[in-house]
Order: structure tokens, then C-alpha cells, then sequence
């Protein structure tokens, strides 16, 4: 039998590839580019026109690249929004990237916490009626997330019973998992993810960087983002090693002008570590949200039944950007929420 197709599609990016391989075949931006023209002439006319434009449209990198185009983004938080758009987003993953003929292969496909079953349906009803596949599994991404685990040699024990921490671009969710079935009535949304980092990153470079265009900000804040940031345990021990030996983690960033085509060159110094820190210290970004992702971890676990609670502590993130900064946030999650258990247990009122 044919390999299992796997599309794990999420608001920026979507990943492709065959079951069994341990990296994706492909990683392109989850938007679609579309003609969008005028409404003239008569209604003949213009169905003619529109039949003609359904097949005029680009996917992932092809479509940033389209100035002529209308760049649409089908998912939004996780969920979709437009399904005509994403029939045709899939009719160009599947012929174009993957190459496989759907009718061969059998399909795994993802789908955010707290998804609706509307959803689920139309996704089935695509996948059957549109594509002809002969099996279709739609499977949560933290129990995945759980799974994949078991490649690393420090799982020593093979289990679906754990606590993900899913950081997208727009929204983070803490999921716990038991035997690989969601305890969704426990689940917890936190309005600070990747494009909150973004955001922060780009506010402290235009308050101390002069030679950034304008219009290049949040570009240059994102490559810094993910060029050079980490997590860090201690905030003011950090601050000392800047403050001391700044030559040795100051990094620089050099980018291009857009209009001059001139080369500029930044400083990147303080933002490489305040940019992650907005998930222990939310205040810095949201003044309306002030909870440690630490503490809502554990608050996650607690509110679970008390028979499950001993294997929820441990935690798994699945990030969609930067892995090396993933596994930095994760141990230090980790750290964070098993001293506040600690505490907790050797509290003496």
C-alpha cells in the first residue's frame, strides 16, 4: 500500500509530507493569492470570467511573491474561514507539492483544540467528494504533538497522557491530554503568542534602533526574531550580561532597503531575550492579561480529574516557527511549573 499522506495546516504555515519520514517534505505560508476583478459587463460575461479566474490562483511562497494578486489567508486562529478557498489551497497541495493521486493514498489531517464538528464535516465532505480519498483521520494536533515525542531519546515511557502547550502565530492553547483523548471542558486559551513576540520585538527596536525604514519594521522584527532570540531562566542576571560584556551578546542584523536597495545594519541586544519573556511576564505586551503561562499550566492540570494529574506534568509544546526556541520555552515552562507543584505540596499554612 501507498504511504499516508500527512498535512498538518495551521494559520501561517502548512506543513506536508509522507508518514514515516521524520521531517516534512515541504513548509510553505498557509495563503492562497486570487485575481480579483471588476464586475463588468453582462452576467454571461462575467460567469465566463469567473470560471477562468478559479484557476488563476498561487499558493504559499508563489503567492507572496504575486503583487498583482490578492493575498487571502483561508485559516484564521486555527480555524477556517473561507472553504472554497480551501478546497483549492488542497487541490494545489496535494497535485502540486505532494504529487500523489488522492484516491491512492489515505489522509491524515489536523485540526486546532476545540474545533467545531460543522468543521470536521465540511473537511470530510471535501476530502471525499472533492478528492475521492479512500480514508480520511483528523487528529488533534497535541495528541500528535504527544506521539512525536516518543522519537526522543529521553522518553523512556511511550504515552499519550501529558499537558501541550500549542503556540501558534495567533493564539496559544494549553491542552491536556489523557490516554490521547482531550479533556477539552479543561482546556486554556492565552491571548499571547508568535505574533505578540513580533509585535514586542519590533516596539523595542523603533524605540532604540533609528535606521530600520518604516515600512520594514515589522519584517526586520521578525528576522530578528527568529534569528536570534532564546529564552532565558533569570531576567535581571541576563541584564548584567549585557550590561558587562556587551560586545559578546550583542549580535547585529543586516538587512536591505526595499526602495534604496542600500544595506542597513542594527544592534540587536535586549530583544533578543525580552521578546519570549512576554509568556512569563505577559504585562510587558498585555496589560489586560498578567498570568505566567507557568501558572496556567498548573492551573490546567488542577482543574483536571485528580487520577490523571501525576502524568499531565508532563509537558510537550508544539510550536509552528522556531524549534530551537520551542525547546528552550518548553524546559523552562517545565522548571517554572514543577517549582510552583513543589511549593505547593511543601506549603505549610
Amino acid at each position: 500500500s501507498l504511504c499516508v499522506c500527512v498535512s498538518v495546516c495551521v494559520c501561517v504555515y502548512t506543513k506536508l509530507g509522507y508518514a514515516g519520514n521524520t521531517e516534512p517534505q515541504f513548509i510553505i505560508p498557509s495563503c492562497i493569492a486570487i485575481k480579483e476583478s471588476a464586475k463588468v459587463g453582462d452576467q454571461a460575461q462575467r460567469r465566463m470570467m469567473k470560471g477562468v479566474d478559479d484557476l488563476d490562483f498561487f499558493i504559499g511562497d508563489e503567492a507572496i511573491e504575486k503583487p498583482n494578486y490578492a493575498t487571502k489567508w483561508p485559516i484564521r486562529h486555527g480555524i477556517v474561514e473561507d472553504w472554497d478557498l480551501m478546497e483549492r489551497f488542497m487541490e494545489q497541495v496535494i497535485f502540486k507539492y505532494l504529487r500523489a493521486e488522492p484516491e491512492d493514498h489515505y489522509f491524515l489531517l489536523t485540526e486546532p483544540p476545540l474545533n467545531t464538528p460543522e468543521n470536521r464535516e465540511y473537511t470530510a465532505e471535501i476530502m471525499f467528494e472533492s478528492f475521492n480519498v479512500p480514508g480520511l483521520y483528523i487528529a488533534v494536533q497535541a495528541v500528535l504533538a504527544l506521539a512525536a515525542s516518543w522519537t526522543s531519546r529521553q522518553v523512556g515511557e511511550r504515552t499519550l497522557t501529558g499537558t501541550v502547550i500549542d503556540s501558534g502565530d495567533g493564539v496559544t492553547h494549553v491542552i491536556p491530554v489523557a490516554e490521547g483523548y482531550v479533556i477539552g471542558s479543561c482546556i486554556k486559551h492565552i491571548p499571547i503568542a508568535g505574533r505578540d513576540i513580533t509585535y514586542f520585538t519590533q516596539q523595542l527596536l523603533r524605540e532604540r534602533e533609528v535606521g530600520i525604514p518604516p515600512e520594514q519594521s515589522l519584517e526586520t522584527a521578525k528576522a530578528v526574531k527568529e534569528r536570534f532570540s532564546y529564552v532565558c531562566p533569570d531576567l535581571v542576571k541576563e541584564f548584567n550580561k549585557y550590561d558587562t560584556d556587551g560586545s559578546k551578546w550583542i549580535k547585529q542584523y543586516t538587512g536591505i532597503n526595499a526602495i534604496s536597495k542600500k544595506e542597513f545594519t542594527i544592534d540587536v541586544g535586549y530583544e533578543r531575550f525580552l521578546g519570549p519573556e512576554i509568556f512569563f511576564h505577559p504585562e510587558f505586551a498585555n496589560p489586560d492579561f498578567t498570568q505566567p503561562i507557568s501558572e496556567v499550566v498548573d492551573e490546567v492540570i488542577q482543574n483536571c480529574p485528580i487520577d490523571v494529574r501525576r502524568p499531565l506534568y508532563k509537558v510537550s509544546s508544539v510550536g509552528h516557527g522556531q524549534m530551537r526556541l520551542m525547546v528552550q520555552w518548553c524546559e523552562l515552562v517545565c522548571s517554572f511549573t514543577e517549582h510552583r507543584a513543589v511549593g505547593r505540596l511543601h506549603h505549610v499554612p
